[in-house]
């Protein structure tokens, strides 16, 4: 989610890598779903494991008393010094208490007390038939009460009543290996270890929060990682800098919606993915894009005589055929006489996208079974005409190629103020580069977390390599976080909203440029102005 921290794109500077927290925050609350199906499920896991995995468990402790001296006396300074003397043999008496002769002893009086099957349940068994000395040790645990001389001996195991009677048996086993052992000082008890029917482990509510936090904590660790890894396209920034070229525009992820999409399949049976400017409900901010993208490309062709350009993209399925053609649509609206051209002859969209028949189109036109005016589709919106690409030809490449291609885009140059050439993936194909001596240049569409960094690269290289000039890239289908900081500063567009997909839908059919200003309309007096053809009149 922008993170882009690979080698080759990093946030802040370009010489070092490093982390904007805030893009961190934003990829978690992006994937906050995921987060929580994730942290409910490893809470019902911890849950599951501790109810009916883990066995219970049972505790019972007895507390020991250290002497270094066995009375007290009426000397307050004397009782002061013996209490220190019985802290200081603790640790020793801890030690003792643990060592393999101990609990073996302390083995063997258990071995008396219960069947061979409690035993078995509890215990790591020999050869012999004796509890093992290190199976005892891991049940036990001893440690010394705070400021006191005390020693509180705790024992857990799967039956209440062996725990109770290990601590009962550590007790009177402890003097006689502690006097054997240190010869100082005695240890001593007052009650007997007790039965707890109640278990202390499995603790379910603590593991079932364990297993929740553990996997909240494993899948953010691999939302960071996949996107930390991730080589997509994600920022115009590293886009324009790493390549040096312009930013044409950022076009936002919108989509009608499965159920708006069923709707039209309800109503016709030629219904596609391909979405036109003027569809309803067309989201402001995606209005403003395509404005921008007009004048960013306006002024990219500036320099040239003919306003001549192919759009085209890296690799399938990036939207160049849907950005192509609302392009054209906005140039359209912004009062320009527009020929909009398939090119594409393997994969032809724009009949489908505008609904228009393919029997004609650039393919028989270019090898002249028909004429120029018979393939192009008339007014199809005001001031917008559309050439389709025709019947597949055996040889696509040859034709664009070819003499009767720069014939034909010549004779049209003449009749239009923009010709927008919609044209094959670059790394597919290499259609888009037969076209560099006729063009005025070539616009890539990028999208947004799909398009990889390698792929762009190797488009812009056949892109050099044909010495075609690149006006700039066009981000298409980023997400409403990244849609820019314009709309979400003044908060246009309320209402609208974003979903996947490509294409655009407005409140009404010709809502998509109802708040262009005069200079934007068809007909103006700039319009006219900037149209060299232009008398006055209405084409």
């Amino acid at each position: 989610m922008g993170l882009q921290m690979n080698t080759s794109q990093t946030f802040g500077t370009d010489d070092a890598q490093s982390i904007d927290l805030k893009d961190i925050l934003f990829l978690m609350i992006s994937k906050l779903w995921l987060i929580i199906l994730i942290a409910v499920l490893g809470a019902a896991a911890g849950f599951c494991y501790s109810k009916f995995v883990l066995p219970l468990e049972y505790s019972s402790h007895i507390s020991m008393y250290v002497q270094s001296y066995t009375t007290f006396n009426e000397n307050p300074d004397q009782n002061y010094n013996n209490i220190n003397n019985s802290k200081q043999l603790i640790n020793t008496y801890m030690e003792v208490l643990k060592d393999d002769a101990v609990l073996t002893a302390v083995g063997k009086r258990i071995e008396g007390q219960f069947d061979q099957e409690i035993l078995d349940d509890c215990f790591v068994i020999n050869s012999s038939g004796n509890i093992t000395p290190a199976s005892l040790r891991s049940c036990i645990s001893i440690a010394s009460v705070s400021d006191t001389s005390a020693l509180k001996l705790t024992a857990t195991t799967k039956s209440p009543e062996v725990s109770a009677a290990i601590c009962n048996s550590m007790a009177k086993e402890a003097p006689e290996y502690l006097d054997k052992a240190v010869g100082v000082g005695s240890i001593s008890t007052i009650d007997t270890a007790k039965v707890y029917p109640t278990p202390v482990a499995p603790n379910i509510p603590k593991n079932t929060a364990i297993g929740g936090m553990a996997g909240a904590l494993l899948i953010m660790l691999i939302i960071f990682l996949v996107d930390f890894f991730d080589n997509t396209i994600r920022t115009t920034d590293w886009l324009g800098n790493r390549f040096s070229k312009a930013i044409i525009g950022e076009i936002q992820q919108f989509d009608g919606g499965k159920s708006r999409k069923k709707k039209r399949r309800k109503k016709t049976d030629k219904a596609d993915d391909h979405i036109k400017l003027t569809d309803p409900d067309v989201p402001f901010s995606v209005v403003e894009s395509y404005k921008s993208i007009r004048t960013n490309i306006s002024f990219a062709l500036s320099p040239y005589e003919r306003k001549i350009f192919a759009v085209s993209s890296a690799n399938p399925g990036e939207g160049k055929s849907t950005t192509s053609a609302n392009i054209a649509i906005a140039l359209a609206q912004g009062g320009n006489k527009v020929l909009l051209i398939d090119a594409d002859l393997r994969k032809s969209v724009q009949h489908k996208i505008f609904g228009l028949k393919n029997k004609k189109g650039l393919s028989t036109a270019i090898s002249r079974m028909h004429g120029i005016d018979e393939c192009i589709s008339r007014d199809v919106m005001e001031n917008l005409d559309v050439m389709t690409a025709g019947p597949i030809p055996p040889n696509p490449s040859e034709l664009l190629a070819s003499a009767s291609m720069d014939a034909l885009l010549e004779k049209l140059s003449a009749q239009y103020n923009y010709i927008i050439i919609d044209t094959p993936p670059v790394n597919v194909v290499t259609d888009s580069m037969e076209l560099a001596k006729n063009i005025s240049g070539i616009i890539i569409v990028v999208r947004y977390a799909v398009s990889t960094t390698d792929e762009v690269e190797t488009a812009m290289k056949k892109v050099e390599f044909s010495q075609m000039d690149m006006l700039g890239f066009i981000l298409n289908d980023i997400k409403t976080r990244h849609a820019g900081k314009y709309y979400s500063k003044y908060k246009y567009g309320k209402g609208y909203y974003y979903k996947y997909g490509y294409g655009y839908y407005g409140k009404k059919p010709d809502a998509a440029f109802e708040n262009d200003t005069e200079e934007d309309k068809p007909g103006t007096a700039q319009t006219k102005q900037d149209d060299p053809k232009s008398d006055g009149k209405k084409d």
